[in-house]
């Protein structure tokens, strides 16, 4: 999900400064801790869910932009794996679920909340596959500031013809079609997609297209599109208007990548040039991160009424069409304008959120903090390290710390909005622990390789690049995934000695950290306790390396 723009002091300066003074800054932030029951429902792998497994969706759906209304069925293909009679799925107000077919049958549904309980007609046997049919109506909630706070978007473009889309992560796919909107279970065989729309517009949903319908009574089209592969929910996506396409091919790792660009009539033209942007980016991240996961369904960049989104295989784009978010540098470093950060952000995504997906929102930063870091990857691709580098440093001014990364597990919240920029700090960070530009290259491809198309938790994360660092980083996602503070370097310098410790950290943090001491450049290891990392200096000086997120302060201020 795209990144949004915040400003606040430097946190660096602030930790510096406040470390001693304010005692507030060792203590956990307070945090509303009181779980709802329809965020427990929501957010958990209940009983009524953990018993089939979902295979495909068919979603059908007529969307009337006059009316701002969709209707449609959901066809839920799904196998059983353990014995049950009852069967959830999510649909939001004020969208209506009308009934729930199979085989012909209607069957009764009880409503808990915006969460459905189905109870089956008939016993499931154990490995066999069936089909649900959803039939639902409504008028979805609108997007009011897409796509942090999301819905669907209707809108004009500057003719006057409809321009509407969906953008859904936060808010769940069940906002506008009945689903079951858990992270943990995606569709193993895809989804396919037919969406009618008016007969002057288009629809660009993920995947391939394989036919358009006309429906001249009806003064409509039917768009038919085809997901082969397993795709998170909120990915799913409609895109109507009044489009115009054009593609190319990119010749990449897993042989040639069809790429297809849909824009609204007038943009044509700058859409040519600033979508070079996207060949650029490819070369970039299939660099770092290996193959497009995606080259059985394409790859497709389309512009819509809001800011953006990472919707697989149909990434949205709303930047006009310029450099940096929205024309701004989110770094100050310059190097933010080097590039469109709407089509390197949400490009990004397709391995890191799409390929990877965390089965609980929780773990939501492993979508968000790889993607930040893969912005400053681009730019150290195509321009250089250092400028990499400087980009994510640039990016700290935009943390906060005020609450842990990681979210509630099993109730549907996410973290602090730091797994945006401290998460990619924290990558940066432990990028110069491993020490090893190969190395840090291999996990990242390894990651998107031995997790192809997967859901996976921070554990898994974690341990695999423990392991393929050969580095206990346990502490380092301990600090900066589950708690809010900034680790502080505190040192005295005493006569010819230097004592360092590590405070406003966990107990056990023992981050290794490379200093200059004397000018000369070399590792420490420090703990929670004083230790003496040099003796006799005849002019002993102590700098940190600026590229670990760390603050730093002389004790005694000499």
């Amino acid at each position: 999900m795209v990144y949004q723009m915040i400003t606040i002091k430097n946190t660096i300066l602030a930790a510096s400064l406040c470390l001693l003074a304010s005692p507030a800054l060792h203590a956990a932030p307070e945090t509303d801790v009181t779980i709802t029951h329809q965020e427990t429902l929501r957010g958990s792998i209940t009983d009524q869910r953990s018993w089939w497994d979902l295979k495909h969706y068919h979603l059908s759906v007529n969307v009337v932009p006059s009316a701002r209304s969709i209707s449609g069925i959901n066809v839920m293909t799904y196998i059983a794996i353990a014995k049950q009679d009852r069967l959830q799925i999510e649909l939001q107000a004020p969208m209506i679920l009308n009934k729930v077919t199979q085989d012909g049958k209607t069957l009764s549904v009880e409503k808990d909340g915006y969460s459905y309980f189905i109870s089956l007609n008939k016993k499931h046997v154990i490995g066999q596959e069936y089909k649900l049919t959803m039939h639902f109506s409504g008028k979805p909630q609108v997007a009011v500031r897409p796509p942090w706070d999301g819905g669907i978007t209707w809108q004009k473009d500057e003719n006057g013809l409809d321009f509407v889309a969906s953008s859904n992560q936060g808010n769940g796919a069940s906002i506008w079609w009945p689903n079951k909107d858990h992270p943990y279970d995606e569709p193993d065989n895809g989804v396919k997609l037919s969406v009618e729309v008016p007969e002057h517009l288009m629809d660009i949903s993920n995947g391939r297209l394989i036919k358009v319908d006309h429906n001249k009574q009806r003064k409509t089209k039917t768009y038919h599109w085809a997901v082969i592969n397993p795709i998170n929910n909120y990915a799913i996506s409609l895109n109507i208007g009044d489009y115009v396409h054009f593609s190319e091919q990119y010749n990449g790792e897993d042989g040639i990548l069809d790429m297809d660009y849909y824009v609204l009539r007038d943009n044509l033209a700058k859409a040519k040039v600033q979508f070079k942007e996207v060949k650029r980016t490819m070369q970039a991240f299939e660099h770092w991160f290996g193959p497009y996961p995606f080259y059985q369904d394409s790859y497709k960049l389309i512009e819509v009424p809001y800011l953006g989104m990472e919707h697989q295989s149909a990434v949205t784009y709303g930047n006009g069409y310029q450099n940096g978010y929205k024309g701004r540098d989110l770094s100050k470093t310059g190097w933010g304008l080097k590039f469109d950060f709407i089509i390197v952000h949400e490009s990004g995504h397709e391995w890191f959120a799409n390929n990877l997906t965390s089965k609980d929102v929780a773990d939501l930063w492993i979508h968000e903090s790889f993607t930040n870091y893969s912005e400053s990857l681009f730019l150290e691709y195509h321009f250089s390290k250092a400028a990499g580098a400087e980009y994510v440093r640039g990016m700290r001014e935009g943390i906060v710390n005020d609450r842990p990364i990681i979210g509630t597990y099993d109730s549907n919240r996410q973290g602090s909005k730091d797994m945006y920029n401290k998460g990619g700090n924290m990558l940066h960070t432990i990028r110069q622990i491993v020490d090893n530009d190969k190395t840090w290259r291999d996990i990242l491809r390894g990651l998107n390789k031995d997790f192809y198309h997967q859901l996976v938790s921070t554990q898994q994360v974690e341990a695999y690049m423990s392991e393929k660092s050969g580095k206990d980083l346990s502490t380092v996602f301990d600090q900066y995934l589950r708690d809010h503070r900034l680790p502080v370097l505190e040192y005295i310098i005493k006569g010819k000695e230097i004592l360092v410790r590590w405070n406003n950290t966990i107990s056990d943090f023992n981050m290794p950290i490379k200093v200059a001491i004397a000018g000369k450049t070399q590792w420490i290891s420090p703990t929670t306790q004083w230790t003496n990392v040099s003796n006799k200096l005849k002019q002993p000086s102590f700098v940190v390396d600026k590229d670990f997120y760390v603050a730093s302060f002389n004790s005694l201020g000499n």
